[in-house]
């Protein structure tokens, strides 16, 4: 593909997304699976071996996942992890659950389309399901250490200071 069929491509989208900015909103979402063994998260992801590509929303083939995807799988994970970690610290009793989020992008944005849409998500929702018998304080202390503890969570919620080089090993 070349730039001139990616602009073909994505031309459809962006008169589209001018006309009518709310079909431009489209929720990604990613589950994983809590168990009472070991400290882990079964992420589903579909795919064996993930290979990124374009969002049908921008003109992807639907076969990849796009960035927004692996974002939200990367914080279900971490999620999971982290929250099977603190409730083993806890000796919290977890027969297992469910980690999903759910996250909000505006395609308008990552086309160009308007200036004032977000490049990236609106919004994104982290849900915990859980299948235990312990009491409120005890899963408030859970929820609270979770979020404190979780990487990928924080690093969103606070973003830290990032740079960008690319390197062509020319000159």
């Amino acid at each position: 593909m070349d730039a001139q069929d990616l602009r073909a491509l994505q031309a459809p989208l962006k008169d589209k997304y001018k006309d009518a900015p709310d079909s431009a909103v489209v929720t990604l979402k990613a589950r994983g699976a809590l168990d009472d063994s070991g400290i882990a998260c079964k992420v589903e992801t579909g795919r064996a071996l993930v290979e990124a590509g374009l969002h049908p929303a921008t003109g992807g083939p639907g076969t990849q996942a796009c960035s927004g995807d692996m974002l939200l799988e990367a914080l279900v994970a971490c999620a999971g992890v982290t929250l099977k970690a603190v409730a083993t610290a806890l000796e919290f009793k977890l027969r297992g659950g469910t980690v999903s989020a759910e996250g909000d992008l505006d395609f308008r944005g990552t086309l160009g389309v308007a200036k004032d849409a977000p490049v990236g998500f609106r919004a994104i929702r982290l849900r915990f399901d859980l299948d235990t018998d312990e009491p409120a304080e005890r899963i408030a202390t859970l929820a609270k250490l979770t979020e404190r503890y979780c990487v990928v969570y924080q690093t969103l919620a606070h973003p830290p200071p990032m740079s960008l080089a690319i390197e062509t090993g020319q000159g």
